[in-house]
């Protein structure tokens, strides 16, 4: 069963860096809660007509750290199922804000957390990232640096995806949570 939360706005919202499993976990949620996912990079793909690597090549991280804060509002504001942020949504102060009142209001923000050399694998540390040009395990640790305090600012909990399936991070994530395990399929 989900968390309650506050009405409207999403059962649970995911934050985390890349390849922690955000949007992999709120498919697995979501399937267990009998809820429907979003993702915020998927909407900002579909306002902006093209991938979010396209995105920061063609149009700058400026223009898309904007087309994400509207992402992120208009989920919170419509969205009642499982949310997962993108890896920098929470950068814009607008956006750590609005998950700061949501989690006020008894919102449920957990923070995906994953190590290196969790991440490494389910990334490929490529070039889909448009943040982990050049020497991508450096500026992945470098980039989780810097995004640690704010993850950790603006979650209700924490969670370790490391060495965990989708569906054993949903467990985890209920567990955390308080919230009683789903019946039916894990995920």
């Amino acid at each position: 069963m989900p968390p309650a939360t506050p009405t409207p706005g999403p059962r649970l919202v995911l934050v985390g860096p890349p390849g922690a499993g955000k949007s992999t976990v709120a498919a697995a949620l979501a399937r267990r809660w009998r809820l429907a996912v979003r993702d915020t990079d998927t909407d900002v793909e579909k306002v902006a007509g093209k991938s979010v690597a396209d995105v920061f090549v063609e149009d700058g991280e400026p223009h898309f750290r904007e087309l994400e804060r509207a992402a992120v509002a208009t989920a919170l504001a419509e969205h009642d199922g499982v949310l997962a942020l993108g890896g920098g949504a929470v950068l814009h102060e607008g956006t750590r804000a609005a998950l700061r009142d949501y989690r006020d209001a008894g919102g449920a923000v957990v923070f995906l957390d994953v190590s290196l050399a969790h991440a490494a694998p389910r990334v490929g540390l490529n070039q889909s990232r448009p943040l982990l040009v050049g020497s991508p395990r450096a500026q992945w640790q470098a980039l989780m640096d810097a995004r640690r305090p704010v993850y950790e600012e603006v979650a209700t909990v924490r969670v370790s995806t490391d060495g965990r399936t989708p569906a054993e991070v949903a467990v985890a994530v209920e567990d955390a949570l308080g919230a009683p395990s789903a019946t039916g399929s894990d995920a």
